[in-house]
């Protein structure tokens, strides 16, 4: 975030948004690049940030967690996707997993789950999509019947961010196929269970550090005590938590465009055409001059829409609105900073290629351009 936009923030927020900052670049940015060539699995960048309270970070200090508002839970988002957007996509699913089992689960279910992801020691996933089912979140065909003290869950979810690598899953799980939407629960799984199968880590475009998988569940057994919330009443947490999430991707499309015209800046002022800076040609100039403007302008509204969230006004216009233009808004910052590295910004060696993949999905996931556009025409 620029220098400028902290006269909207506390001097609270604005030292989370350092930490954060300062933390990404030494611990996260490191090893980045390697990361993004070999999609290895950040375990020990995990676990250097727990130790911070970065993994509970929505979570209360007196259940051991860091206990920061959603406008900070978004600056720091914000920071880690600067250095790496898959880190930040791993990290936001794991914290909104852990937020779920905090707001709606038992006080056992929090002593059981909780302390292990706020360590790091198990890292939280949330299986939502189906094969068939991604945007139309009331097609869920994955069924959970119930057995006695337990429940049976059979189906196929795709594209899940922390799926493969797990030790906490939330199914999201039809448990009375004649009541619509209201016959859908969310029961906590662990991943070790048998029935729980990894049928495939994906291969992507961009976000590497980000694992993505397809999950089997074959007569997946669990405890009817891992009913999250009450029986029937999932789709209504999933609808809760859609507004944060969607501002929370904002963020995180913010902090990778932000990446993208800082390394454009510096390139422009570096390399030299025509005796000069090419930052003094005027075509270069105006580019810049774009970039960041769009960028400034989706930080104000991210914090707009996340200040909402935080108190509590249900916002799906403002969250599908600032998701939708911080999302366009990083793919064409990162191509125009690729534009300005000229070649370069073609190579592996310059950073700007990898901001332009790992931006290309937040027009994707959390729901796609067309579906924020729905949303927001709906509510006009």
């Amino acid at each position: 975030m620029s220098d400028t936009s902290a006269v909207f923030l506390s001097e609270q927020e604005v030292m989370i948004r350092d930490t954060a900052r300062k933390v990404a670049q030494e611990v996260v940015a490191p090893t980045a690049a390697e990361r993004d060539r070999t999609g290895a699995w950040p375990q020990n960048e995990l676990n250097a940030i727990a130790e911070l309270g970065f993994l509970g970070m929505h979570i209360p200090e007196e259940h051991g967690g860091a206990g920061l508002s959603f406008v900070e839970y978004c600056l720091a988002i914000e920071e880690f996707a600067a250095v790496d957007g898959g880190f930040a996509t791993a990290l936001h699913v794991h914290n909104s997993v852990a937020l779920s089992i905090f707001r709606d689960g038992t006080p056992e279910q929090r002593r059981q789950w909780l302390p292990a992801m706020i360590s790091g020691e198990k890292i939280g996933c949330f299986l939502l999509s189906e094969p068939h089912a991604g945007s139309d979140t009331a097609a869920f065909r994955t069924s959970a019947r119930r057995d006695g003290d337990h429940y049976v869950l059979n189906g196929s979810k795709q594209f899940i961010s922390n799926g493969g690598v797990a030790g906490v899953a939330i199914v999201v799980s039809v448990t009375n196929k004649d009541a619509g939407k209201k016959g859908v629960s969310l029961i906590m799984v662990d991943p070790s269970n048998p029935g729980y199968v990894v049928a495939r880590n994906e291969e992507k475009m961009g976000q590497r550090t980000a694992n993505l998988a397809a999950i089997q569940l074959d007569d997946c057994r669990v405890p009817v005590s891992n009913l999250l919330g009450d029986e029937g009443a999932g789709y209504r947490h999933i609808i809760a938590g859609l507004d944060e999430g969607r501002v929370a991707i904002a963020a995180l499309s913010i902090g990778i465009a932000r990446a993208a015209l800082e390394a454009a800046v510096k390139y422009a002022k570096e390399r030299e055409a025509y005796g000069a800076p090419i930052i003094n040609l005027q075509g270069v100039a105006f580019d810049l001059a774009d970039m960041a403007t769009q960028v400034d302008v989706s930080q104000v509204y991210m914090l707009h829409a996340a200040r909402l969230c935080q108190a509590g006004v249900r916002c799906p216009k403002e969250a599908s609105s600032v998701k939708l233009f911080a999302s366009e808004m990083a793919e064409r910052v990162c191509s125009d900073a690729l534009q300005i590295h000229g070649g370069y910004g073609y190579l592996s060696d310059f950073p700007v290629e990898r901001y332009c993949r790992d931006a290309r999905v937040t027009k994707i996931y959390e729901g796609t351009s067309h579906i924020q556009k729905l949303i927001i025409a709906r509510n006009l």
